[in-house]
């Protein structure tokens, strides 16, 4: 902010769109049976990073046995979340839900206090109501507040749960009443990027691989692809090698090696690759205010190719954007 003279202080960061930060309401407790993460008192993750970003743990079967329990959780979680991503819902109540839901099964929120995150629903991120100016324009990394989702809104969840020291973490985007075709279509092909992305997973392919997958399918339907916003290794660390990233590249983190768990999670945009961080430090926005989705899941790597740690369950919300294309 700043003044000049006796006048009204004026708002230096112009944002993209419409939407600005609301109110955030006081950070949530964790009960004390609940196992905390190991950066929850004062948000430093206390894990030792490798030094090349080619060099990639290997988990043991105990690791990836816990990871899909982990997985399974985060999963549940979100399917919950998505129910509540309803006209008249604020980003807060649904932080309030995956807090909730997340505590009831033994878990700890991850992204709660995680490098001073104050909220344990990490880029929950409302995206364009169906209206004539394009007023909402995140990416990732909001932090939930008294913002309100209307009919027409496309908003993506993303869901991180911490279960006896493994983390697992998926995303969706989910559509809030009716929306435009264009963006059912945005969503549709964010999907799409995901699972082909997934598709050329197995020992041997590089990370590089994953980039050059979603680029091309992105390019081939006019969307754009965030570079910014990349997947990562995970495990008893939430972040660490690999680094994914999304768009073409030639850059070297690694071969795939059986034993590797990591996430895949694209930010595809209408219009501009760019973004712009607000002045929260965290919320992330298209730099020229058009829409954006994005989808996330935790992937094992096999003898045989991929197994999927958040994998969509029987009951899971149904993907209406698909739907509509049959």
């Amino acid at each position: 902010m700043s003044t000049k003279g006796f006048g009204t202080p004026r708002q230096l960061f112009k944002y993209t769109g419409e939407l600005s930060p609301g109110v955030v309401s006081p950070e949530r407790s964790v009960p004390s049976h609940v196992m905390r993460s190991r950066y929850a008192d004062d948000g430093i993750p206390k894990e030792k990073q490798p030094q090349k970003p080619w060099q990639i743990e290997i988990k043991s079967e105990e690791d990836i046995e816990a990871m899909r329990i982990s997985g399974r959780l985060a999963r549940e979680v979100l399917d919950i979340a998505g129910r509540t991503a309803e006209a008249g819902a604020s980003t807060d109540d649904i932080d309030a839900v995956v807090h909730d839901e997340t505590l009831k099964r033994g878990a700890y929120p991850s992204p709660l206090n995680y490098g001073g995150i104050p909220k344990g629903l990490l880029y929950l991120a409302p995206m364009i109501p169906l209206r004539p100016a394009e007023i909402n324009e995140i990416l990732g990394h909001g932090i939930p507040d008294s913002t309100v989702l209307n009919s027409g809104d496309i908003v993506n969840v993303d869901v991180t749960v911490c279960y006896n020291g493994f983390h697992g973490d998926c995303s969706e985007t989910f559509l809030v009443g009716e929306v435009d075709a264009e963006a059912s279509r945005l969503v549709r092909v964010t999907y799409e990027c995901l699972h082909l992305a997934i598709a050329i997973c197995k020992p041997g392919i590089p990370y590089a691989g994953i980039g050059k997958t979603i680029q091309g399918h992105a390019d081939m339907n006019d969307f754009a692809v965030f570079k910014d916003g990349v997947g990562h290794g995970i495990g008893q660390a939430f972040h660490t090698t690999p680094d994914v990233l999304h768009f073409a590249n030639n850059v070297n983190n690694g071969i795939m090696r059986e034993g590797h768990v990591f996430t895949i999670e694209p930010m595809i945009n209408e219009g501009s690759a760019r973004g712009v961080i607000w002045p929260d430090g965290w919320t992330a926005a298209t730099k020229d205010g058009k829409r954006s989705a994005q989808f996330e899941h935790t992937v094992l790597i096999t003898e045989e190719g991929a197994e999927v740690l958040t994998g969509r369950l029987p009951e899971s919300n149904p993907l209406t954007f698909l739907e509509e294309r049959e």
